[in-house]
């Protein structure tokens, strides 16, 4: 799926000034204790700007507000014009990558997509495997993109965000130089079967669901200003040793919105089916068009369908609106808690490849998450951190099918327990003391 173009005016701010959370999730368990592990949004969460010296954050937003104003601007412009001493990453002439792709061979083809293609290539003085992408010169992905990746991953550093190690420059020529990681993206292992791959298991689906997730909380709470990713989608996740994922492809990220503004107003940009309806049409970007994505990607992780997928019968091609007019029921008030229809089918959500080998409360509770990702109205889907708590929770609880059972699809399943309070937005779990912590959801 490629990048789609659209524009639109907007008639309503879809962001507010973050300060408390409004409505509530609560997960209980048997002793007692709020699984969530400390305050996720309490002051813990240092500022990007204390991370990184005072100097590569002013960096960054000079450079950007050059690139706005001169598109021609470049990256060896903005190592000169007021970074530290350089760009944070090695630099590379095109006969050095063309030797570590053997000449760019098909036989070190790792993919292709709008911006061009991505090799494995090995660098000669250090023999480290690499993924190298080569832009295309008359591709999707052009100067500006390439020196937005350059920046960002040069002053971004987070254990689920994937690592740029260098780029080329050489006249018209624009490569990537990054990590190689050598388990390929999510979407290899969720929807191309060709591969022959072993089905990713539940345990393993939590654990990218929930690393993916930190990417996004740094990129939103870490970093200040805040990052936009603006194409989050599952080829963007790539997978290292032990299925650790990474947030890749930083082209159309964007800094977003500072002190009282609620949102940025930008040209839309993005991949069709992964894209924040209020964004899609009246190009104004918040963070929370991000976590729309991140729900689209939570629903593919459970399911196993795509996004988009044609080959879909009529109502089934969109995996949101198959989901939410299938299955769930939403209560468009302050709460807007998602609820399904029909608590006896909602085993037939979970991807067939999972041969019902996943814990039944898990199941309920991540697509609880994944739904009110993809509410439609903005200030209704929850903070990424938020996310990141209840995620982490679901990874720790796992799965071992020795000694659980395992699920039918033919067998209607109990009713999870309902939230006690119609004003609270809560996960099911496993009956606890009253006196359980609640986390707020936005």
């Amino acid at each position: 799926m490629g990048w789609f173009l659209c524009s639109g005016k907007s008639n309503q701010a879809t962001k507010k000034k973050r300060k408390k959370p409004v409505d509530q999730i609560q997960v209980q368990t048997t002793s007692g204790h709020s699984p969530f592990p400390g305050d996720c949004s309490s002051s813990s969460a240092y500022s990007w700007s204390q991370a990184l010296p005072l100097a590569w954050h002013s960096f960054l937003v000079r450079n950007f507000e050059k690139l706005k104003a001169n598109p021609s601007f470049n990256v060896k412009e903005a190592s000169k014009n007021g970074g530290p001493d350089h760009i944070a990453a090695q630099t590379f002439t095109f006969r050095e990558l063309a030797a570590a792709t053997k000449n760019f061979r098909g036989e070190c083809l790792l993919g292709e997509g709008g911006f061009g293609r991505v090799y494995k290539g090995r660098i000669a003085n250090t023999n480290q495997a690499v993924a190298i992408k080569q832009l295309d010169r008359n591709g999707l992905q052009g100067n500006r993109e390439f020196l937005v990746e350059v920046l960002m991953l040069s002053l971004l550093h987070h254990p689920n965000l994937v690592n740029l190690i260098g780029y080329c420059a050489d006249g018209d020529q624009r490569l990537l130089v990054y990590e190689y990681m050598p388990l390929g993206s999510l979407e290899d292992h969720l929807h191309d079967v060709s591969l022959g791959k072993k089905r990713l298991d539940w345990n393993t689906r939590m654990k990218i669901a929930a690393g993916a997730a930190k990417g996004l909380e740094y990129l939103h709470d870490k970093a200040s200003p805040p990052v936009i990713y603006r194409d989050l989608k599952c080829s963007n996740i790539l997978l290292g040793e032990d299925f650790h994922p990474k947030l890749s492809d930083f082209g159309l990220a964007k800094l977003g919105p500072v002190g009282d503004n609620t949102h940025v107003s930008t040209r839309v940009m993005g991949t069709y089916g992964y894209c924040a309806p209020e964004y899609a049409m009246t190009g104004q970007l918040t963070l929370k068009s991000d976590v729309y994505s991140f729900g689209v990607v939570l629903l593919e992780i459970i399911t196993g369908r795509k996004a988009i997928d044609n080959s879909k019968a009529a109502g089934e091609h969109n995996l949101v609106a198959w989901v939410r007019d299938l299955y769930l029921c939403f209560i468009f008030n302050l709460t807007a808690r998602p609820l399904f229809k029909d608590r006896r089918k909602f085993l037939h959500m979970a991807d067939p490849m999972l041969q019902g080998q996943y814990p039944l409360r898990g199941l309920y509770q991540a697509l609880a998450v994944a739904a009110m990702c993809v509410q439609e109205q903005p200030n209704l889907r929850p903070l990424i951190v938020d996310v990141v708590t209840a995620l982490t929770y679901l990874a720790a609880q796992t799965y071992d099918p020795d000694t659980q059972p395992v699920q039918s699809s033919r067998v209607a399943p109990s009713t999870p327990p309902r939230a006690k309070k119609d004003g609270d937005r809560k996960l099911p779990s496993s009956a606890g003391s009253q006196k359980d912590r609640t986390r707020r959801l936005n």
